[in-house]
């Protein structure tokens, strides 16, 4: 196996550094993913047992002047790696200003992933600094669980607020409760709803867009004022909300009633995922 890439574009530097500053604050260890075309980092807990899942992809080619890798092998021409998000954050935080970024899949007595970075000092001589990741190189047979999650049927797709709003809204809501619900209809309503032995607050937002979902989804049947709910962590929806730093493009939530909530992002260029089961 065989990595190597560089970014020479300060903007797409800075851009690829704020997707990882992201990943860090949604998943501590996460799956990086790379194939000849794509980028992916993977949360993969598993819903049945009450875990969050996230699938974030990025083009390679949107990012990388250079970009070389070799799979396992010719018909399997894919890598999976497991490290912690911060320390790649940590990593490309040095980064910022700098001339180029080198990534590199090494092995220094254990293989790792070396960042290295070089900086222009005022004298306009260049120095390199190197960071060596620990990684964990996962084999093929762990692939199969970290495969691009399947949409689920939902029964309503609703455009979210500005998620800085909702953030401020779930932060004050947290000292409250550690549950929340979260419910929304065809008609552009969406409610965040805690309820207690003491109080019971919701907070309303309207005239939010329902993107159009296909001829044969469930959602066809519901009557457009019905609300579909999910009652979910409300630790889970806040990490998720924190881990924003970049307003969106399209930020979408699709809820597939008392199971799961679906939130599907477009950040420029990179896409994200990430679902939160329901409380059992």
């Amino acid at each position: 196996m065989k990595f190597r890439a560089k970014i020479v574009d300060l903007a797409c530097l800075n851009h690829f550094t704020r997707v990882s500053n992201m990943i860090a604050k949604l998943a501590k260890t996460c799956t990086l993913r790379i194939s000849p075309e794509k980028l992916n980092f993977i949360l993969c807990d598993k819903l049945a047992s009450g875990g969050v899942s996230m699938w974030c992809e990025l083009e390679q080619e949107n990012f990388f002047s250079e970009f070389q890798m070799e799979g396992v092998s010719e018909e399997n021409n894919e890598i999976y790696l497991e490290l912690t998000s911060e320390n790649l954050s940590r990593a490309l935080k040095t980064a910022q200003n700098s001339r180029a970024l080198k990534i590199k899949l090494t092995n220094k007595h254990f293989p790792c992933l070396t960042v290295s970075v070089e900086l222009v000092s005022s004298s306009s001589s260049s120095r390199i600094v190197v960071h060596d990741i620990p990684i964990k190189v996962l084999p093929r047979r762990l692939w199969k669980d970290l495969q691009e999650p399947s949409i689920p049927d939902c029964d309503v797709s609703i455009c979210l607020p500005a998620l800085k709003m909702m953030k401020s809204v779930v932060e004050k809501m947290r000292n409250i409760s550690n549950q929340l619900v979260i419910e929304a209809n065809l008609k552009g309503e969406l409610n965040l709803k805690i309820e207690t032995e003491l109080v019971c607050v919701t907070t309303h937002f309207k005239d939010l867009e329902n993107p159009l979902l296909p001829s044969d989804s469930v959602s066809q049947n519901r009557h457009p004022e019905d609300m579909a709910k999910v009652h979910i962590d409300i630790k889970k929806l806040l990490q998720f909300l924190v881990g924003q730093q970049v307003t969106p493009t399209k930020a979408v939530c699709n809820i597939v009633n008392n199971r799961t909530v679906h939130f599907d992002l477009l950040l420029e260029d990179v896409s994200l995922q990430y679902f939160i089961p329901a409380l059992s």
